[in-house]
This record gives structure tokens, C-alpha cells and sequence, in this order.
């Protein structure tokens, strides 16, 4: 079975649930707003009583190597309490960055019809001459962003 439009069309939105899920099964709060016009996938209580604002971002298995975990042509602006949750897939790996975070690592686009939206690529790709293919790897330098839980939001 090849990748289909309709896999790639409810791709992210699957990973919404998939990540939200995970977070429930950790224990914490959290409020699925039911239009998301602001950019909020989710709201999260944490347990002193605050919320914070979760955009989730997702990449799938089947990009074209190398963009595994690049993400691209997102427009932000500075939040208080908001944070972005980054998967991808290939890698199988997360990173959780809040919004002052983000916006200090971010590359902005310089032209074209993306310019002044911001991108992030978490991953390199190298030629793996055993195998005779190109293999994805994380980034060091994001690693401190690099989660294996929602221990940030509690």
C-alpha cells in the first residue's frame, strides 16, 4: 500500500491525537479546543493551577530523506505559556520548546512566497556506505530540547 492523500492529509491531525493521548496517560489536563484558529492544538493544567498553550507539530516517515525532521513556514509571534511540541516520526523522536525558545533558534525565511514565516530542522542526514543509503540522525544541538515525556508541563 503506497502513501495516499488522504494518509498525508490526516497525517497531522492523527498525531494531534497521538500525542494529546500521551500526555492524558501521563496524568495531566488537558482541553482539545474545538476550533483552532490561534494556533493551539491543546491546553494543558499544569499542576500549580496554570495552563499553557500546546502547538503540536508532526512529521511523517514518508517525507523525502533529509526533511524528516524539518519543519517549515511557521509564523509566530512571541506567547507567554505557549509551547510547541515537535515529532518526527522517522526519527521517532520529540522535542518541546516553549515559544521564547523557539523564536531563539529559529532560521527566518528570507524571500520567496514563505518569507518572514520561520523554519527549524531538527536532524542532518549522512551516506551510511555499509547500508548504500542516506540515514537521518538528530542534531546535538537541540538535544536539550529532546523529551521523552511531558515533564515540562507538569
Amino acid at each position: 500500500m503506497g502513501f495516499s492523500f488522504r494518509h498525508s492529509a490526516g497525517f497531522g491531525k492523527r498525531m494531534e491525537y497521538r500525542i494529546i493521548g500521551k500526555m492524558l496517560m501521563e496524568g495531566l489536563d488537558c482541553y482539545v479546543p474545538l476550533v483552532d484558529d490561534h494556533g493551539v492544538d491543546c491546553v494543558v493544567k499544569k499542576g500549580d493551577g496554570t495552563f499553557v498553550e500546546v502547538q503540536i507539530k508532526a512529521r511523517s516517515k514518508e517525507v523525502k530523506m533529509g526533511d524528516g525532521a524539518m519543519f517549515a513556514s511557521i509564523s509566530h509571534e512571541p506567547r507567554p505559556n505557549y509551547y510547541f511540541v515537535f515529532v518526527s516520526e522517522r526519527l521517532d523522536k520529540m522535542w518541546i520548546m516553549s515559544s521564547e525558545e523557539f523564536l531563539s533558534e529559529i532560521r527566518p525565511i528570507p524571500s520567496g512566497r514563505n518569507a518572514g514565516k520561520r523554519s527549524i530542522k531538527f536532524n542532518g542526514y549522512k551516506m551510511n556506505k555499509a547500508k548504500g543509503k542516506r540515514e537521518e540522525y538528530a542534531l546535538d544541538r537541540y538535544a536539550k530540547y529532546e523529551c521523552a515525556d511531558f515533564a515540562r508541563f507538569r
